[in-house]
């Protein structure tokens, strides 16, 4: 809502600045978006009166003129303009006049005629964008009166932002009752004396829809001037509340829109045929609207029409065939209120956005419709001429919004605002605000005015005194309440933990959409039973995942179409799988997903290249493990998965429970992803790596380390990692290490088998190992492995 300061002023002047002002506006709960002047700055523009104008001899679109500004002699103007004629009250430059931009005005000649001066235009002026002619000003207007001083040039254009529940404020009449109630000072409305009603015309009214339109006002006028031209007052106001002016009947609807908060529409009342029908539109119905469009109406949109057809969308746009146009003489004005969610969500539909929808959408004063009538009737009467007709009105009072009725309780209000506040004061500000106050033992019985229909219960009422008892004037007092340990999960580990890991090795995080591709994700995964999405953005997002591979496999795709060739990528997030038992039939499981793609490292002269394969993807994984401090309940095992390379392929165990899988992405599936290169893939439960085990503090050895390396024969088939582990298990406290750096196939192993060479450490915390006890160490487990595994000792 864009509002003049000096327009506001003329309601209510309280004594404070313009800066104070806009403050006081803010802090009551009505952000001041902006503050902009209403003109630019410039200096020594007077009114002057064209009493010489005819051609120039030498330019056509020319003309010569002589102006009077009050000085002993007139001065010589070259005009441009069309508008230029004798007797015109115009602004003028004079010589030494700045105008906006730093234009001087200064002495010319033009095509062999002298110029001492500028008619300016609106737009020289910098009132406006654009503009077709120079400014005309009121006949009255005295000669030489500085120009700035006669249309108040030195007033604000001040824009508030308000919020949806503050409609009252949608209009001059409820601003200045605001800063009224804020400064405790009387608001001055302008009074006006309504038309006489001269003659006995009236046009039938029916209301079809009374839920939706409870109350309709109409009023014939015959006989207007449409060519009347619109007071130079009334376009600067209308100018400065952001309305361009277009005629008279328009800007004054318009005007009394900004001024009273009520909308208002004028039709042609000789293009009416019968009386007037408040109904909703039948399915399909078409209306052309004034700017030209032809939109077909849906069923559930009211409209106000005639015997014959549909005339506008009520309280939203009017219609082309019924509208005020040039030859326009006789009128029916205007004045209804429509129920807001009758309104709300309408001209949406259609496209539109106007002030009127705007404001009836958010709800005008149900009681407000016979004092716009008349305004706006008085205005018509007084620049446009014309006789009126008495007001007609439909009436349904059960439809009508009654006044809310609310109980205020002194401690609940004191409670809420932290301090107590003065009953008197309570009441004094409740009545400023218009309300209908009464006094009881436990607080106040509230009855809200018409025009404030956000107020319904207690605390829109509590809010109501603090903002006018200004939340400035609340002290800040610290609240306070007692500190309490939260519970803390210390063996939860932290997301980003397990994102710095994958980081700290070139991995980048990926955010990829829930939706995918349908036919993609059956190529991963041919045996899931994905959701479909009844109403998808694009068919190529229409099933939930079933995994983050889809998703992770485009990106690679995408970026090795910008040249990107080493991609490693990584992405945590949901999956969507069916389940009976779950929560609405969907189990929603938080993953964690990571590919690898391209060369290990990037190109070096001093570092050889490879591409990734299995094992680089496996030991990344294997550092997050160690976040776990529980690495020993991990294990891999060969395993066959539809997206993965049935030879090159694994199943992620923790503690027999399987948690994902880990490998090279099946060759057939890389054409349909457009990839380049082998990728290497991984995805696991995401619960399963933030669980670790708390550390405990142990002694440090001060004794020496002993190191003994033992080759293990073992069937080929054999898994290193089952052989570790059980020699993990049963090496005691005194095995402190234990690794394995070599695996040996060929001349000297027998066919079929395979070396394992295994380094152990052995130590005590307590003193140094003798070599029996380490020899006696080494013979258990080697006897353990012999007998479990079925190996020996290679030669």
């Amino acid at each position: 809502m864009k509002f003049s300061e000096a327009w506001l002023r003329e309601w209510v002047n309280p004594e404070i600045t313009r800066d104070e002002l806009v403050h006081q506006i803010t802090m009551a709960g009505l952000e001041v978006d902006e503050v902009l002047p209403v003109s630019g700055k410039f200096t020594k523009v007077l009114v002057g009166e064209v009493v010489e104008c005819g051609p120039h001899p030498d330019a056509d679109k020319l003309q010569v003129t002589k102006i009077n500004i009050g000085a002993e002699q007139l001065i010589d103007i070259v005009c441009g303009a069309k508008n230029c004629r004798l007797g015109l009250k115009v602004a003028v430059a004079v010589v030494g006049a700045v105008l906006p931009g730093d234009f001087e005005i200064k002495q010319a000649e033009l095509r062999g005629q002298p110029s001492a001066g500028m008619l300016c235009s609106e737009s020289e002026l910098g009132m406006a964008e654009n503009s077709e002619g120079i400014l005309e000003l009121p006949q009255a207007a005295p000669v030489g009166t500085c120009v700035r001083k006669l249309l108040h040039l030195d007033d604000i254009t001040i824009d508030v932002d308000l919020t949806a529940n503050r409609a009252d404020c949608l209009g001059i009449a409820g601003l200045a009752r605001e800063v009224g109630v804020l400064n405790s000072v009387k608001v001055n409305e302008p009074t006006w004396e309504n038309a006489a009603v001269t003659l006995t015309e009236q046009v039938a009214i029916n209301l079809q829809a009374p839920e939706a339109c409870p109350r309709y006002l109409g009023r014939v006028i015959r006989g207007i001037n449409q060519q009347a031209k619109t007071p130079l007052w009334m376009v600067e106001k209308l100018r400065r509340c952001g309305v361009r002016s277009v005629d008279a009947v328009v800007d004054i609807t318009q005007y009394v829109l900004l001024e009273l908060g009520h909308p208002m529409h004028a039709f042609d009342l000789d293009k009416l045929e019968g009386g007037i029908e408040v109904r909703l539109a039948q399915q399909n119905e078409k209306l052309t609207l004034l700017d030209g469009k032809e939109v077909k109406l849906n069923a559930n949109t009211l409209v106000v029409a005639d015997s014959q057809k549909a005339l506008a969308i009520a309280g939203i746009f009017g219609g082309l065939d019924s509208g005020v146009s040039e030859g326009t003489t006789n009128v029916f004005l205007e004045s209804a209120f429509f129920a807001p969610l009758a309104i709300a969500g309408r001209a949406r539909s259609y496209g539109l956005h106007t002030d009127a929808s705007h404001r009836y959408e958010r709800g005008v004063d149900p009681m407000l419709q016979t004092k716009a009538i008349e305004r706006a009737t008085q205005l018509l009467v007084s620049i446009c001429g014309g006789e009126v007709g008495p007001v007609t009105e439909a009436f349904s009072e059960q439809h009508i919004p009654t006044q809310a009725t609310i109980t205020l309780r002194a401690n609940k209000l004191n409670s809420l605002i932290g301090i107590s506040i003065e009953r008197n004061r309570v009441t004094t500000i409740l009545t400023q605000l218009g309300c209908d106050v009464k006094v009881t033992t436990e607080g106040w019985e509230i009855v809200a005015p018409t025009y404030r229909f956000d107020m319904e219960i207690e605390e829109d009422l509590i809010e109501e005194v603090a903002r006018v008892y200004g939340y400035d004037n609340i002290p800040n007092v610290a609240p306070l309440a007692p500190l309490t340990m939260t519970t803390h999960n210390e063996a939860r580990l932290k997301l980003s933990k397990v994102r710095d890991v994958l980081v700290g090795r070139e991995y980048h995080e990926a955010i990829t959409y829930s939706f995918v591709d349908p036919d993609k994700q059956l190529k991963l995964h041919p045996e899931a039973d994905a959701l479909i999405l009844p109403n998808p953005i694009s068919k190529d997002m229409s099933a939930m995942r079933v995994s983050l591979w889809t998703g992770l496999l485009e990106s690679v795709s995408k970026n090795q179409k910008r040249q990107q060739n080493r991609v490693r990528l990584f992405e945590t997030g949901l999956r969507f799988t069916k389940d009976e038992n779950a929560e609405n039939g969907i189990r929603q499981e938080e993953m964690l997903s990571a590919v690898i793609v391209g060369n290990l490292n990037d190109e070096h002269w001093d570092i050889s290249t490879r591409p990734v394969d299995f094992f680089d993807l496996k030991a990344d994984l294997q550092a997050l493990f160690d976040l776990c401090a529980d690495a020993h309940s991990f294990e891999f095992k060969a395993e066959q998965h539809s997206a993965l390379h049935p030879g090159q392929s694994a199943g992620i165990y923790r503690n027999g429970k399987n948690i994902g899988y880990i490998g090279t992405l099946h060759p057939s599936l890389t054409k349909p992803f457009a990839l380049n290169g082998t990728p290497i893939v991984f995805e696991i439960e995401l619960a399963q790596i933030t669980t670790r085990n708390l550390p405990s503090a142990g002694d440090i050895s001060k004794f020496p380390a002993n190191n003994r390396d033992l080759a293990f024969v073992v069937d080929e088939q054999l898994s290193a990692g089952n052989v570790l582990k059980f020699i993990e298990k049963i090496g005691g406290t005194q095995l402190v290490g234990i690794n394995l750096f070599d695996v040996y196939q060929g001349q000297g192993v027998e066919e079929g088998k395979k070396s394992l060479a295994i380094g152990l450490i052995l130590q005590d915390t307590t003193r140094t190992l003798e070599e029996q006890e380490i020899a006696d160490n080494v013979t258990k487990i080697v006897e353990a492995v012999s007998k479990q595994f079925n190996a020996s000792l290679r030669d």
